[in-house]
């Protein structure tokens, strides 16, 4: 049996860059999903939009493995969005500075009628920090497209204090861990032998 097509709905520079270290064939696609028209708690927001998106790419490509993603600092029992501006970089880690904060990144797989999905926390505590650590941080990183207005992979790891989760990869916005474990289950192993595929006709399943 041949490997199906894989697909990334994203358009994110991040997750495509993580995607490529895994060394797979895919095309990326862009969902076309529009986030603001869902309002949920944060770990049901991430998990909706990551399916959302991928379920989107799915109906044009019924045949393929689709990849969805979606992820959301919460703070004070609120998100934090893209700050798109300097400013509201600035104001978002004056905020963040001092803070212990939530990272939830959401990832969904979709084949056929299967449904795998897996949620990965991060907590992260920014160091207390003055504002000219903060507008040097922003110049020089430019976070304007990244909720929390932090570059972890970059020098926005000079901003923290603590970092407790178990996949650094999901702060950078895809979780590589549980991906490749998703991947195995639908036939697409990174390494080694293929896995038997998932059968297409098998139940929704999620918490992978």
């Amino acid at each position: 049996m041949s490997v199906p097509k894989l697909v990334l709905a994203s358009t994110s520079r991040y997750r495509r860059a993580l995607l490529d270290r895994l060394g797979l064939s895919y095309t990326v696609v862009d969902p076309g999903v529009d986030e603001r028209a869902v309002d949920l708690p944060a770990p049901e927001l991430v998990l909706r939009l990551s399916r959302l998106k991928a379920e989107a790419v799915a109906a044009l490509h019924p045949n393929a493995v689709v990849i969805g993603a979606d992820q959301a600092p919460a703070l004070d029992d609120g998100i934090l969005t893209k700050p798109g501006t300097r400013a509201a970089a600035i104001a978002q880690l004056e905020r963040l500075a001092g803070r212990e904060h939530e990272l939830l990144t959401a990832v969904t797989l979709v084949h056929g009628e299967t449904r795998l999905s897996h949620l990965d926390r991060h907590r992260l505590r920014l160091r207390p920090l003055g504002r000219a650590e903060i507008e040097d941080y922003v110049d020089r990183d430019v976070p304007l497209d990244c909720a929390g207005a932090y570059k972890i992979e970059s020098l926005g790891i000079a901003l923290m204090e603590r970092i407790d989760g178990e996949d650094f990869t999901a702060i950078v916005g895809l979780p590589l861990v549980a991906l490749v474990r998703m991947l195995g289950r639908v036939g697409i192993p990174v390494l080694g032998v293929r896995a038997e595929p998932v059968s297409d006709s098998g139940a929704s399943r999620s918490g992978d």
